[in-house]
């Protein structure tokens, strides 16, 4: 009788830490979240869109931050795709990536929320059949000032080749930002594929160098704002951000075509979180999400419906209502194909000697 006791006692236990060991590693099991791993710009996503995605799927998202769209397609191209689930390069880069077989298709029946583009930016020419690229924010590039400080009147690009500004702007950076712009300034077609237009383009860009005092695509409105620099050469959220702390400060009538270029998201092909990544576009696209988030990232935006439910804060502000005639007169990055090798071999060289 007292084995038989003894014999249920150590059963008893014996049940006891199965289940206690059960629902330990069923809790350990749920409290475990998925994980989605992006690279793109830094300051470009508001945190409490991010947490409030975390919290509703229970799903980590890990960042980590480009410097420059070029990159982001070195990072799609060189084999280390597979350490992301989804990237941000820049429209001008979509053809080559696809055609190269970088990217994996994306699954439109877990993104439902793209209906909430407008037309312009469904089945776009370089992905007819929208498999590959989700576009995100979009951005006028554009020169703002503080007329008080400033000691010139700016109307087209060629003014910031002035010996006056030496030390006085703050710009963005990257290839296709910057050449496009002394392209422009000399006449030339801003997606010139001609190596000695684009030779030209980088000897001016030496003369605009020296009037460049921070170079830098992440927070390039601080310096002006800080008053450290009086012209800037800025993406449309990054004017806005400094129209907000800085009232007084002014866009630029520019008579030149200014660039417009779009963020877009995609799934390298070895990702190893399709799903998930699927799952965090369809909550990026959701109306009421991106109105939040177009509260910390005033940039121009593709979605129509978040659009709809902004405040006057954003519809009103002077980043996005740039003149009319500026916003007509607009150019896209294009894929230059083979010219892109001379482009790197002269941008390498103009960093070279900063």
């Amino acid at each position: 009788m007292k084995t038989m006791k003894k014999s249920l006692l150590f059963l008893l236990i014996a049940v006891m830490v199965f289940s206690l060991s059960a629902c330990g590693g069923a809790a350990e099991e749920e409290a475990t979240p998925g994980e989605l791993n992006v690279y793109m710009w830094s300051e470009y996503m508001s945190e409490s869109v991010v947490q409030g995605f975390e919290e509703e799927f229970n799903i980590k998202v890990n960042f980590s931050y480009m410097n420059s769209s070029e990159e982001a397609t070195a990072k799609l191209t060189s084999g280390g795709g597979d350490q992301y689930d989804l990237v941000m390069p820049c429209d001008a880069d979509m053809t080559a990536l696809i055609n190269g077989g970088h990217l994996a298709e994306m699954n439109l029946d877990n993104i439902p929320n793209f209906a909430n583009l407008g037309e312009a930016y469904k089945y776009r020419e370089f992905d007819p059949e929208n498999k590959y690229a989700m576009p995100y924010l979009m951005n006028y590039v554009y020169v703002i000032y503080n007329p008080e400080t400033c000691p010139i009147e700016i109307t087209k690009y060629q003014d910031l080749f002035s010996p006056e500004l030496k030390g006085q702007i703050s710009s963005i950076t990257g290839i296709r930002n910057l050449f496009p712009i002394a392209l422009v300034a000399l006449g030339y077609d801003p997606n010139s594929s001609v190596e000695s237009e684009i030779a030209e383009a980088y000897e001016w860009l030496k003369g605009y160098m020296a009037n460049v005092k921070v170079l830098s695509s992440d927070d390039t409105e601080q310096a002006i704002v800080s008053g450290e620099c009086s012209v800037a050469l800025v993406f449309d959220g990054q004017a806005g951000r400094a129209f907000e702390a800085v009232p007084g400060l002014k866009v630029a009538d520019l008579s030149d075509p200014i660039q417009l270029g779009v963020d877009e998201l995609v799934i390298p092909a070895n990702a190893k979180n399709k799903e998930n990544a699927e799952l965090f576009l369809n909550y990026l696209l959701d109306a009421e999400v991106m109105a939040e988030n177009l509260i910390a990232n005033p940039y121009t935006c593709p979605n129509v419906e978040a659009i709809k439910l902004t405040e006057d804060s954003y519809k009103l502000n002077p980043a996005i209502n740039i003149p009319q005639h500026m916003k007509d007169n607009y150019f896209l990055q294009l894929d230059v194909g083979e010219a892109a090798t001379v482009y790197d071999e002269y941008w390498t060289m103009l960093l070279s000697e900063q």
